[in-house]
């Protein structure tokens, strides 16, 4: 059987590095975004999308069905948004209308990239909208859903200056900090072959189930992404 994947968020942090990760292991992947991502190789299909109010449209001539698995690393932060409705609307509404268009067309497996500090109680509007969206997709009832939780992602943030200037303090003492922390920055890189691991061993575990299993969500923490990705020397 041909494997597809649908992604958006394919042109951010976590993004452009998943989309090289799932080329190696999917037939055919649809990237719906703005603009072109970087990377483009012979089994991707590319559809822009200028206003994600229009998604359904776009939607609409792509070809989804329950063969295919949905990726999103769609997000942005509330500056670069420029109010808290416009930051609620990207993180929260687009990432819920992408994931009922695919549910509708039958999709099974959702993954989401989500944060490590995703919480409807905090104080801070950035944690409160993750945690919505893990809840509104949660709610829609995918046979699979898994959602990422990382740290301070690690990688060039483009209009990110407090971020930046973590990482540059991080890189001083990491030799120092031992990955068994829960709050130890993670490289998108590394975050993204967690993502397409996840999806594999989906998929491997598909090929065994003989019967539709109740909705189940999965959440990989940080920690649990360091140690998928670790490498041995």
């Amino acid at each position: 059987m041909q494997r597809k994947a649908i992604v958006i968020g394919a042109t951010g942090l976590v993004g452009q590095h998943l989309i090289k990760q799932l080329s190696e292991i999917y037939d055919t992947l649809v990237v719906i975004a703005r603009r072109p991502p970087r990377y483009i190789n012979t089994s991707m299909r590319f559809y822009q999308v200028n206003d994600f109010d229009n998604l359904a449209e776009v939607f609409a001539s792509v070809g989804v069905d329950r063969s295919t698995d949905a990726f999103s690393c769609l997000g942005t932060t509330r500056k670069q948004a420029g109010s808290d409705e416009a930051f609620r609307k990207v993180d929260h509404d687009y990432n819920v209308s992408f994931a009922k268009l695919c549910h509708d067309k039958g999709v099974k497996n959702f993954f989401l990239l989500s944060s490590m500090n995703a919480d409807k109680d905090s104080r801070f509007l950035y944690n409160q909208v993750k945690a919505e969206t893990e809840q509104s997709i949660m709610a829609l009832g995918f046979e699979q859903l898994v959602i990422f939780r990382p740290s301070l992602l690690l990688g060039k943030h483009k209009g990110r200056p407090l971020e930046s200037i973590s990482q540059k303090a991080f890189q001083l003492i990491s030799p120092l900090v031992s990955e068994s922390l829960r709050l130890h920055p993670i490289s998108a890189k590394r975050v993204a072959i967690a993502m397409a691991m996840a999806a594999h061993e989906v998929y491997e575990r598909s090929k065994f189930r003989k019967a539709t299993v109740p909705n189940t969500t999965d959440i990989i923490e940080n920690k649990q992404m360091l140690a998928m990705t670790r490498v041995k020397n």
